[in-house]
Protein backbone atom coordinates (compact mmCIF):
# COMPACT_ATOMS: atom_id res chain seq x y z
CA UNK A 1 0.00 0.00 0.00
CA UNK A 2 1.06 3.58 -0.54
CA UNK A 3 2.22 5.82 2.27
CA UNK A 4 -0.90 7.94 1.74
CA UNK A 5 -3.14 4.86 2.03
CA UNK A 6 -1.47 3.92 5.31
CA UNK A 7 -1.96 7.46 6.66
CA UNK A 8 -5.65 7.46 5.73
CA UNK A 9 -6.10 4.08 7.43
CA UNK A 10 -4.35 5.31 10.59
CA UNK A 11 -6.51 8.47 10.79
CA UNK A 12 -9.72 6.58 10.02
CA UNK A 13 -9.28 3.58 12.32
CA UNK A 14 -10.52 5.37 15.49
CA UNK A 15 -13.73 6.32 13.64
CA UNK A 16 -14.38 3.19 11.60
CA UNK A 17 -12.66 0.46 13.59
CA UNK A 18 -12.30 -2.90 11.87
CA UNK A 19 -14.35 -1.66 8.88
CA UNK A 20 -11.70 0.94 7.95
CA UNK A 21 -9.97 -0.87 5.11
CA UNK A 22 -13.21 -2.15 3.58
CA UNK A 23 -14.75 1.33 3.72
CA UNK A 24 -11.66 2.95 2.20
CA UNK A 25 -11.52 0.33 -0.53
CA UNK A 26 -15.17 0.91 -1.45
CA UNK A 27 -14.82 4.69 -1.53
CA UNK A 28 -11.73 4.46 -3.74
CA UNK A 29 -13.27 1.94 -6.13
CA UNK A 30 -16.72 3.50 -6.45
CA UNK A 31 -15.90 7.20 -6.46
CA UNK A 32 -12.22 7.68 -7.26
CA UNK A 33 -12.09 4.71 -9.68
CA UNK A 34 -8.73 3.56 -8.27
CA UNK A 35 -7.47 0.82 -6.01
CA UNK A 36 -6.90 2.06 -2.47
CA UNK A 37 -3.21 1.11 -2.75
CA UNK A 38 -2.87 3.72 -5.52
CA UNK A 39 -3.94 6.70 -3.38
CA UNK A 40 -1.80 9.80 -3.63
CA UNK A 41 -1.97 13.18 -1.94
CA UNK A 42 -3.72 14.49 -5.07
CA UNK A 43 -6.72 12.29 -4.19
CA UNK A 44 -7.15 13.43 -0.60
CA UNK A 45 -9.62 16.30 -1.05
CA UNK A 46 -11.94 14.20 -3.18
CA UNK A 47 -11.55 11.24 -0.83
CA UNK A 48 -12.38 13.46 2.14
CA UNK A 49 -15.66 14.44 0.49
CA UNK A 50 -16.47 10.78 -0.15
CA UNK A 51 -15.72 9.91 3.46
CA UNK A 52 -17.90 12.74 4.72
CA UNK A 53 -20.91 11.71 2.63
CA UNK A 54 -20.45 7.96 3.06
CA UNK A 55 -19.52 8.28 6.71
CA UNK A 56 -22.79 10.00 7.56
CA UNK A 57 -24.57 6.71 6.83
CA UNK A 58 -22.64 4.91 9.57
CA UNK A 59 -21.72 7.56 12.15
CA UNK A 60 -22.86 10.90 13.50
CA UNK A 61 -22.61 13.64 10.86
CA UNK A 62 -20.29 15.69 13.07
CA UNK A 63 -17.88 12.75 13.35
CA UNK A 64 -17.99 12.20 9.57
CA UNK A 65 -17.14 15.87 9.02
CA UNK A 66 -14.33 15.69 11.58
CA UNK A 67 -12.82 12.64 9.87
CA UNK A 68 -13.12 14.25 6.43
CA UNK A 69 -11.20 17.31 7.66
CA UNK A 70 -8.44 15.10 9.04
CA UNK A 71 -8.13 13.24 5.75
CA UNK A 72 -8.02 16.46 3.74
CA UNK A 73 -5.25 17.76 6.00
CA UNK A 74 -2.95 14.77 5.45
Amino acid sequence: MSEVTNKVIAVSKPYLGPATEAFLGRQCKLFLKIDMSALTSANLNELAGCFEVGGRAIMEPAKATELAKKIAAL
